[in-house]
């Protein structure tokens, strides 16, 4: 059975791509300094994912690009919304069948790759939620941005929790 923080993570993604339905290529690279453009967030977001679950958790890189463009401190850009809808996919099928696989020991140790020279004080459970809160903070920003470009009609709350990814033990 899928760990209910993976069915929790999963969920955030699915709101992430509904607050992001229907916006356009030149919309999607608009900056409204200082924050970064829709399209940048979503290559952020893929390679937090990269990051986490195929380098820490398999030690693969599948996209070295998405690594080098979109690291957090990393320069600001407006890259094709396509092209990193792309990677984010990508990337995305990649790590479900580790995430589907987690047990709760996986979720209470460290993970397998550390950053170089650093030890490491965090689990593989609190990497997760920071990448579900991490989900929602852009998730919010993107509304924000769409709100700025004129968009009505947008999500208002969270989507459909309670039949999506209810509360349920571990």
């Amino acid at each position: 059975m899928i760990h209910p923080l993976v069915e929790q993570l999963r969920f955030a993604r699915s709101e992430f791509r509904r607050a992001l339905e229907g916006v356009a290529e030149e919309e999607a690279i608009h900056r409204f300094l200082p924050m970064n453009c829709i399209s940048w967030s979503v290559g952020h977001l893929a390679w937090q994912e990269q990051r986490n679950w195929l380098y820490r958790g398999q030690g693969l890189l599948n996209r070295p690009d998405v690594n080098e463009r979109f690291a957090s401190g990393g320069p600001a850009s407006t890259p094709s919304l396509a092209e990193v809808w792309e990677a984010w996919r990508e990337i995305t099928a990649a790590a479900d069948p580790w995430l589907d696989g987690l047990a709760v020991e996986q979720l209470a140790a460290p993970p397998e790759r550390a950053p170089a020279g650093q030890r490491v004080l965090f689990s593989v459970g609190s990497l997760l939620l920071r990448t579900t809160y991490h989900y929602w903070y852009h998730t919010g920003e993107n509304l924000a941005i769409r709100q700025l470009l004129g968009h009505r009609g947008l999500p208002e709350f969270v989507g459909n929790i309670d039949e999506a990814a209810p509360y349920r033990p571990a």
